[in-house]
């Protein structure tokens, strides 16, 4: 395993939509996901999808357990959502991506949604509360969208220029 770079707005490869993994879950896959949970726990996050390490495959890494809970790993390889519910509910959401920037988005409060899992079997299953929250939030990344973009544009240019400035201010060299 191995801790990959997360990939920070304005980075254009943040827009690109994921392409379909072909052939299954291969172990060249399981690999990308065993780099991708160990780069989510490191950052620390939740949730992380490809392409937020700049690999482009609709493929997400997820675990929900609250701190001093056993893990609670779960594996997304091209998920689909469907039977999403009218009703909403607004939950406040950061992302790796977009580092240190927070705000409320309104989402559907339950989805249905189909992936195969690790092993490549195929699951079906309803998300609700914190689940159905982040793997929108994660398959959003999959088509290209950042949380932000539920935003308004001020809120949007904000947490772009919030990103930018710190990013800046690492990359300085020390006097």
């Amino acid at each position: 395993m191995a801790i990959r770079e997360i990939i920070t707005v304005p980075d254009p490869r943040l827009k690109q939509v994921s392409k379909p993994v072909e052939g299954g879950v291969t172990d060249e896959i399981r690999q990308l996901m065993d780099d991708m949970l160990e780069t989510m726990y490191d950052a620390p996050g939740i949730g992380l999808a490809a392409i937020q390490i700049g690999v482009p495959l609709r493929v997400i890494v997820m675990d929900l357990a609250r701190e001093g809970e056993p893990p609670e790993v779960r594996y997304f390889v091209n998920p689909e959502i469907f039977d999403t519910i009218e009703e909403t509910a607004p939950y406040e959401e950061g992302c790796l991506s977009v580092p240190d920037v927070y705000d409320e988005v309104e989402r559907p409060a339950r989805c249905g949604i189909r992936y195969l899992d690790y092993n490549g079997n195929a699951v079906e299953e309803q998300a609700e509360g914190l689940f159905a929250v982040c793997i929108q939030h994660e398959m959003d990344h999959l088509e290209g969208t950042l949380f932000i973009d539920h935003l308004s544009r001020l809120k949007r240019q904000r947490a772009v220029e919030k990103v930018k400035k710190a990013n800046r201010l690492k990359t300085r060299p020390a006097a």
